[in-house]
């Protein structure tokens, strides 16, 4: 049974803490925009400030769609649901603010010391209605650990920024071209619509601040077997079976006539 409130209870932004990740939701004015959804995971980036305010780390990716629809119209929605415990689905209704990195907005909600690697604005939501629902077709899974590629990742473009940062300072400005600022500037700039992306961080004088663990323990995953190795197994199985039944069917009739002549030199014995 679905429930609405007209700010998030105490109770659900204890839940929310506990969750480790969560969807974001928004879509373009226009009625032949892309409609975007994306999940987001890594610990520690989403925050609630007060029952009507929440934000989040928005981490470097390959699209700019939640940044450039909030730029448009504001609408976002955020949705958690239970993997663990009892069944639930909370979805946050809000507007969105966007600042970018670099800016003082920005830097007064995330810190150096706080900002993950590849941080690229923080997402402000102030929300006007929260809704949960029963959650009973979500599948329970059992939490392991986050993934840290994307953390790397940055955090190696950043120190591209570092170094370049430290040589043009002495001579005059220029962007790494294989850095973090640079990737903003060729693939953060537009949506998949066109609309405006990232307009002040590809061009930010701010240097990125490392606190990444480089020697932090990664993932291990297990992988199952995969279809291609089982079917180049059967594949393998089918030709053995194959040769083996015709090399038998071939030497069969040499092998029965051999006995028939091994009988009839024992009968005439």
């Amino acid at each position: 049974m679905a429930k609405f409130y007209d700010e998030i209870p105490d109770s659900l932004i204890e839940w929310i803490k506990k969750q480790h990740m969560f969807w974001v939701a928004s879509a373009p004015l226009s009625p032949d925009g892309h409609v975007n959804l994306s999940p987001k995971g890594t610990a520690d980036s989403f925050h609630v400030v007060n029952s009507r305010r929440v934000w989040y780390q928005d981490l470097t990716g390959s699209g700019v769609e939640t940044i450039s629809h909030i730029r448009e119209n504001g609408r976002i929605t955020i949705l958690f649901h239970a993997f663990e415990g009892p069944p639930r689905i909370l979805r946050l209704f809000g507007i969105g603010t966007v600042y970018e990195y670099g800016t003082q907005e920005y830097e007064s909600l995330i810190s150096p010391e706080t900002r993950k690697p590849g941080s690229r604005a923080a997402i402000v939501i102030d929300v006007y209605q929260c809704q949960t629902s029963c959650g009973y077709a979500v599948p329970i899974y059992e939490f392991v650990t986050h993934r840290t590629q994307l953390l790397r990742m940055a955090d190696i473009e950043e120190s591209r920024n570092r170094a370049s940062d430290t040589i043009s300072s002495r001579t005059s400005p220029e962007i790494h071209q294989k850095g973090i600022k640079a990737y903003w500037a060729r693939k953060n700039l537009r949506s998949v619509d066109g609309l405006p992306g990232l307009l002040t961080a590809p061009d930010s004088r701010v240097t990125p601040v490392s606190n990444f663990d480089k020697e932090c323990q990664r993932p291990k995953l297990q992988y199952p077997p995969s279809r291609e190795g089982g079917a180049q197994r059967s594949g393998a199985n089918l030709a053995i079976g194959f040769a083996l039944g015709a090399l038998f069917a071939t030497t069969l009739p040499y092998i029965l006539s051999a006995i028939g002549k091994f009988d009839m030199s024992i009968t005439r014995a």
